[in-house]
């Protein structure tokens, strides 16, 4: 009898219907990438994006697109399986109601952030030909004859930038611009290489010549105030602050300190080929905010983590540390083992994980270890012999 019903059995599974995958809309499938956008934000500054005009326009961007997400129910309930880290029901504690709101209308406002948000990213103030040289005659811009002195100066900025060494701030008083410093004007980073002695001008405010140093190998001899009010025009504009001094963290805690971070390793259970072959080398190496757990709770969704579930080697809890610096830090010391490997995302979109490197954990050891007594500066790890040099 029980063979007859295993037969049976077998026969009636041939006529099953294969589960079929998730169909999105185009607009879900925005909606659904706008918010691992803000879940991005929210893992790498520790916190969910709030409004505030002492807050990067980005954040500004996120906040306003995450309150609108967690006021549509429909929206929420799409979200809600993916929210790991409890950023709708954070939200919906400040958002309005919006009923009326449709899918249509709300993918039209992600849009408009969106545009926003990428016209800043690609320098929409670098101007048109004409434009250009009609505002470089203005500033009487010329070719810079020593540029290769500043050339290193320039690099070694975005190295910092890159690094979180510095960072941007909106533009400052005329009064706080000095020699020395650097700024971001019409897209392009301008070097204060010297100030000439202040005078007063006819109208009795205090002024200065001086000469700046662009990032194209052009320079002019603006005024003070003008490069100032030129700074004021552009939204664009920046001020690009001093590198970051001082330890990147402690290893143990002080009265008052509080845990603001952990540095996390995983090992992913992906069967893809490269990874299979080199499960025990290959390593994932990020610093969160919050909760590990929480983090990797839906790996296998994630392109980042190989669209495969994982499990924790280890970690190192930190103390009053900057969570971006430090992450930078790391992946710029096991840069030479980075995986190069292309995943595509659940809507078939190629995705480049970067977190990812083919190095043992002992040396993992040593990096964060050397990160604790300073001696990190210059070091980097060496794939043919497996080490830090």
């Amino acid at each position: 009898m029980s063979d007859d019903l295993d037969a049976l059995a077998g026969e009636l599974a041939e006529f099953d219907i294969p589960d079929k995958p998730i169909q999105r809309s185009p607009i879900e499938e925005r909606v659904i990438a706008g918010f691992e956008d803000i879940q991005r934000f929210t893992e790498r500054e520790g916190h969910a994006p709030t409004h505030g005009s002492d807050k990067d326009m980005f954040e500004r961007l996120y906040a306003v697109r995450l309150e609108r997400l967690a006021a549509n129910p429909t929206y929420t309930a799409l979200l809600t399986p993916l929210d790991h880290q409890g950023l709708l029901t954070g939200a919906q504690a400040t958002a309005k109601e919006d009923d009326e709101v449709d899918l249509d209308d709300l993918a039209s406002d992600l849009e408009e952030l969106d545009e926003v948000a990428a016209d800043i990213t690609n320098l929409r103030h670098v101007r048109p030909v004409a434009e250009k040289k009609a505002a470089e005659e203005i500033a009487n811009r010329e070719t810079c004859a020593d540029f290769d002195r500043f050339k290193p100066l320039f690099e070694k900025v975005q190295s910092d930038l890159d690094a979180g060494l510095r960072t941007t701030r909106p533009p400052e008083t005329s009064a706080e611009i000095e020699a020395g410093r650097f700024y971001i004007l019409s897209g392009q980073k301008a070097h204060v290489a010297e100030v000439g002695e202040q005078f007063k001008q006819d109208y009795g405010d205090w002024d200065a010549r001086l000469r700046v140093v662009f990032d194209n190998g052009t320079e002019s001899n603006l005024l003070m105030r003008s490069l100032h009010r030129a700074m004021s025009k552009d939204k664009s504009s920046r001020t690009i602050s001093d590198p970051v001094a001082g330890p990147l963290f402690t290893d143990a805690t002080a009265d008052g300190d509080e845990a603001s971070g952990i540095i996390y390793v995983l090992r992913s259970k992906s069967d893809l080929p490269i990874v299979a072959d080199n499960r025990d080398l290959l390593h994932k190496i990020g610093v969160t905010g919050g909760s590990v757990e929480k983090r990797i709770a839906n790996a296998k969704l994630d392109p980042t983590f190989l669209m495969a579930d994982v499990e924790i080697v280890t970690t190192y809890e930190l103390y009053n540390i900057n969570r971006v610096k430090l992450e930078n830090l790391l992946h710029r010391v096991f840069e030479r083992a980075r995986l190069e490997v292309v995943i595509k995302d659940r809507f078939g979109h190629p995705v480049t994980p970067r977190e990812w490197f083919l190095v043992p954990l002992f040396a993992i050891d040593e990096a964060v270890e050397r990160i604790r007594d300073g001696s990190i500066k210059g070091v980097a790890y060496d794939p043919e012999t497996a080490s830090l040099q």
